[in-house]
């Protein structure tokens, strides 16, 4: 195959397919992008707006991701990536767009990005929300240590009343 100018976009037989979607016509994948970008935390300022932390003041640096939103990263905080969990390890591509390795093991000796998210001063731990299965068993660790503070506290014997 020799290369050509000619497309290699095949049209689908569609009445319709000379026409294009007008400008701000939802895309039938938006709904999976926008899930894809919350659950990763590719949640950053959309442009034109500065890439300003909502939650502390902070200039982030602002990178578009490959579904079309944007994270906000730490600027200039190369990290090794063993050492930023799962789901929060942003690696850029020689473009400069971000891409997130969720839950895959980093390469050895592999470096990435942090996202503002994580380190933001303006966030409390449970906002973040690191390690989701560790909130989950931090919250089970508080339930029972109420309970047993409950059972410490509480009378040992009932007084014979009768």
């Amino acid at each position: 195959m020799g290369e050509t100018a000619e497309s290699s976009i095949i049209p689908l037989p569609d009445p319709d397919g000379h026409r294009q979607r007008p400008p701000g016509a939802p895309q039938p994948w938006e709904k999976t992008d926008r899930a894809q970008a919350a659950m990763e935390g590719a949640t950053g300022p959309e442009p034109p707006a500065p890439p300003v932390c909502p939650n502390c003041g902070l200039v982030g640096d602002r990178r578009v991701t490959y579904y079309g939103r944007h994270v906000l990263l730490e600027p200039d905080m190369p990290v090794p990536a063993h050492m930023v969990p799962a789901w929060h390890r942003w690696y850029l591509d020689s473009n400069g767009t971000a891409w997130n390795s969720r839950e895959d093991e980093p390469a050895l000796g592999a470096v990435c990005r942090v996202p503002h998210r994580i380190a933001c001063p303006g966030l409390r731990l449970e906002e973040i929300g690191l390690w989701r299965w560790l909130d989950a068993v931090r919250a089970e660790n508080a339930r029972r240590a109420w309970r047993q503070a409950d059972e410490e506290s509480g009378p040992g014997a009932l007084p014979d009343a009768g």
